[in-house]
């Protein structure tokens, strides 16, 4: 399925009068996971600034100790502090990596901004050496532009 095709999705999943915070996020992931092709884990981490610290929310794929990541550590910790989008094409080149499992290859993780305030993250794996485009960053970008309708 293109991303063309996933934005209405992810849209009505958004709009869904019935389903709570947590269910549309989890659905998400689910959409994302079960429809891009390298997209083998996806999830949210939410920001606690005030002991800026990184929480794991609803996700898809294989569970993780990281739960709790700092402001700063591994590629999630950066973009809370950045406020940038973070494209990893080799996790084993990148030297601030929290390694979660040796099957993942790459990563991309994109900022969710509510009310200009980086509230969180989208954080996707993939199997795949080098596998997001700008395509992907975009795509990203809208799906956390619809989660920010959320908060």
């Amino acid at each position: 399925m293109t991303f063309q095709e996933l934005q209405p999705k992810v849209s009505a999943i958004i709009s869904d009068n019935h389903a709570s915070r947590d269910e549309k996020l989890q659905s998400i992931c689910q959409l994302l996971n079960e429809n891009v092709a390298h997209y083998n884990w996806v999830g949210f981490y939410f920001a606690n600034h005030e002991e800026r610290t990184l929480h794991l929310g609803p996700y898809v794929g294989a569970p993780t100790d990281h739960t709790i990541i700092p402001f700063g550590k591994g590629i999630c910790g950066q973009v809370a502090e950045s406020n940038a989008n973070f494209v990893v094409p080799d996790v084993a080149a990148q030297d601030n990596y929290i390694a979660c499992s040796f099957t993942v290859k790459s990563e991309i993780v994109v900022p969710l901004f509510v009310n200009g305030i980086n509230i969180g993250q989208i954080d996707i794996d993939s199997h795949v050496l080098d596998p997001f485009t700008t395509e992907d960053e975009h795509f990203l970008e809208l799906v956390n532009s619809e989660v920010a309708k959320l908060y």
